[in-house]
């Protein structure tokens, strides 16, 4: 028996973090992925229904979606199956969830509202540590400054990556920075943009990277100018400045598929007690004409726990219906202050 919500990709780090915490919150979801071993042995274990499929037929992944209601996409790179997952859960009218990071995905997600509307689904990528905890710092800080013109964002963690994070990392390398300049996401070289920032736990030089709130802050609040933080080292500032200058090499197909092959050779993820250590602190700033200044912060777990809790969240706010369709993100779903309902998180301070 279950109850409409269907995690994909729960055989990876995260997607099993996930199904586990949905088991633990008293849902049953369908877990569902390519690889049938692992997703069937998670099955059996968490005494879940199983479904084996793969993404390259939509007129099939919709079949295989039959009877979903919420579907937790889990199983990236988002830019090469977020499409196809699309697609089917709007000829499958299951509402589309996922937990990317990329800025790509979330424009796609956009730019189907319209067709999301008619499908009657919403569709909210995004639904993780990217960009939940960015994003309800971003909607507060528009509330408190209605006439902000610029808005920057950024987080302070020191989790490392799963084997899935880091996969998609490398595929961005060569593609350099990005921020939004009135209303338009542009290009920036790696270690372009820095500044000093004190995102919680004391300042910190820190660089502007591509992170997904480029997209998603400006459908949450409007604001035309925005950019993304996280704390560097200036051997690491040193590191991006390289990596932007070698931009042509890092898009090399050959070279990425060699350091995909290390990553997977590496361990899955950080270990529970690891992720228990690992607060993250998240900052944001807005900014008016005036020059007036309001900045705000929140501390959370770690990003792959935030991940987990918030997109379970999602999911049972979503399978609960009397939502609106289309395209939406975290915050304007679920609230500026959703970040602060998560297990662990203080509530957002704003000064």
């Amino acid at each position: 028996m279950t109850d409409g919500l269907l995690v994909y990709g729960a055989n990876g780090y995260t997607g099993e973090l996930i199904a586990r915490t949905a088991v633990a919150r008293g849902l049953a979801p369908v877990l569902a992925g390519r690889s049938a071993g692992p997703v069937q042995a998670l099955a059996g274990e968490l005494g879940c229904e199983s479904r084996v499929f793969g993404l390259d037929d939509p007129a099939a992944v919709a079949r295989a979606l039959a009877g979903s209601r919420v579907v937790l996409h889990c199983a990236g790179p988002f830019s090469a199956t977020a499409a196809a997952m699309m697609d089917a859960c709007r000829a499958a009218r299951a509402h589309y969830t996922d937990i990317t990071g990329e800025i790509e995905v979330f424009e796609l997600g956009f730019r189907q509202d319209a067709a999301a509307r008619q499908a009657g689904i919403v569709i909210c990528p995004g639904v993780g540590f990217d960009v939940v905890p960015t994003d309800c710092i971003a909607l507060t800080l528009k509330q408190s400054m209605p006439d902000a013109t610029h808005l920057a964002l950024g987080f302070d963690g020191r989790s490392r990556m799963s084997r899935g994070t880091a996969s998609t990392s490398v595929e961005s390398l060569g593609s350099g920075g990005r921020v939004r300049e009135d209303g338009a996401i542009r290009p920036i070289a790696f270690g372009a943009r820095t500044r000093q920032i004190d995102f919680g736990d004391g300042v910190k030089l820190a660089a502007a990277i591509p992170w997904g709130d480029v997209s998603t802050a400006f459908r949450t609040t409007g604001i035309p100018n925005i950019e993304v933080y996280v704390p560097v080292s200036p051997r690491a500032l040193a590191n991006l400045r390289r990596i932007g200058r070698l931009g042509w090499l890092l898009r090399l197909r050959a070279l990425q598929a060699f350091m995909k092959w290390r990553i997977r050779k590496g361990v899955p993820g950080p270990s529970a007690a690891e992720r228990e250590k690992a607060a993250v602190f998240v900052w944001g700033e807005a900014r008016n004409a005036a020059g007036r200044i309001v900045t705000a912060r929140v501390r959370v777990p770690n990003g792959y726990t935030v991940t987990a809790d918030a997109a379970v969240a999602i999911a049972r706010r979503l399978l609960m219906g009397a939502v609106s369709p289309g395209f939406t993100t975290p915050a304007r779903l679920m609230g500026a202050d959703f970040v602060a309902t998560l297990p662990g998180a203080t509530r957002i301070t704003v000064g």
